[in-house]
């Protein structure tokens, strides 16, 4: 008792409440640094046991909603050059244009592997993803099936191989994808978000917990999907690639790529307004995820928040000896944050993540702040 009359009588209460939240939200970060994400660095899907004894033949499905030239003329030539000798790409066009899927059918007689089916769009019954989707699961002439969309491309000629390799363990197959990189801190701060989000979902899918992919670069059986019925919450325009997931994934099931070899990158189409106008479109689906998701992912937040507020408090009111310690804290912090965020981005193909990640560390958890009030409003966009 004297010991702590002693400290409460130099620091005060209010130093020592100030020390503690400081302790403990740097406990709780270093957990999640060094044993939750510090595990996709050095994860190896091969320690599973094997499903199959050979790659199968894939339908890689992607929908299309527009009349997309672009994904026609430059992204689509990149997943036909995959390194795989059995595969083919059912593209599902939603549109109106009857020139334009012409053009479509012409391009399966020139490449045997493009196979192509058409919804016809009616502005008086909107088509979902998961509708279409739907039509190209059916469509597919293989059990196997990787999904991904006209935005992403991938960054190698070994992506569809190595989510092929992944069906020999699971029927369920989850991988990464980046955002396209290019100029300015809007474009860095879209891309460590969507790197340091996935590792959220590749962390607990490697400790066998998973409960989503990225709707860019995700598989899994006609079995899995059947069995199910088909997707669900059908009265929403999103979930495919977490609620749909939650549903049929198990603790055995799953089977997650990790290479840079096996990404793929989004391309971006605006900045930091069109990246919270996407993830209040796509994160409308959390409120229905299973509350020990939603703690895991709560508790990071909140603890990298509590730690910069209660480290800015003490560098700016504090005396000087609690300045100092917080300071130390916060370089402590750092290196071990930007040692383990390094060996994450190099696994996962990302490049330049280190240089700028200490402003984003300190801005993200405000941001998510705002994206949290945000999505208290129904987007009239999710739901049909």
């Amino acid at each position: 008792m004297q010991i702590i009359d002693t400290v409460l009588s130099y620091c005060g209460w209010q130093g020592v409440a100030l020390a503690a939240v400081l302790l403990l939200s740097l406990g709780i970060q270093l957990y999640y640094y060094l044993f939750v994400y510090g595990r996709i660095p050095g994860y190896k899907n091969s320690r599973r046991r094997p499903v199959l004894d050979r790659e199968p033949p894939i339908s890689v499905v992607i929908p299309m909603f527009s009349e997309d030239y672009a994904f026609i003329e430059e992204r689509l030539s990149l997943i036909l050059a995959q390194s795989y000798p059995d595969f083919e790409v059912v593209i599902v066009y939603v549109g109106q244009d009857t020139d334009f899927y012409d053009e479509l059918r012409r391009l399966g007689t020139s490449f045997p592997r493009i196979m192509t089916t058409k919804i016809l769009l009616d502005p008086r019954f909107p088509i979902s993803r998961k509708m279409a989707l739907n039509v190209g699961i059916k469509s597919a002439h293989y059990e196997h099936m990787v999904f991904t969309s006209t935005d992403a491309v991938p960054r190698s000629d070994r992506w569809l191989s190595l989510m092929a390799k992944g069906f020999l363990t699971g029927d369920i197959v989850i991988g990464y994808c980046g955002m396209e990189r290019g100029r300015g801190f809007a474009n860095y701060f879209m891309r460590t978000w969507r790197m340091m989000h996935a590792a959220d979902w590749l962390a607990r899918a490697i400790r066998r917990r998973p409960y989503k992919g990225i709707l860019h670069n995700f598989g899994f059986t006609k079995k899995i999907y059947f069995g199910a019925n088909g997707f669900n919450h059908l009265n929403m325009n999103i979930g495919e690639d977490d609620l749909f997931m939650q549903q049929v994934m198990t603790r055995d099931n799953v089977s997650v790529v990790l290479s840079p070899r096996a990404t793929l990158s989004e391309k971006v189409w605006g900045g930091l307004g069109w990246w919270m106008s996407q993830l209040r479109y796509y994160g409308s689906a959390f409120r229905f995820y299973p509350g020990a998701v939603k703690r895991f992912i709560r508790l990071e937040l909140l603890s990298r928040l509590l730690f910069w507020v209660s480290a800015v408090v003490a560098l700016v009111l504090m005396p000087l000896e609690y300045k100092l310690a917080a300071a130390a804290l916060i370089v402590v912090r750092y290196v071990v944050v930007a040692l383990e965020v390094r060996r994450i981005a190099r696994r996962l193909g990302e490049g330049g993540m280190v240089r700028g990640y200490f402003l984003y560390d300190l801005l993200s958890p405000f941001y998510a702040v705002v994206l949290g009030l945000v999505l208290r409003r129904k987007d009239e966009r999710v739901w049909r």
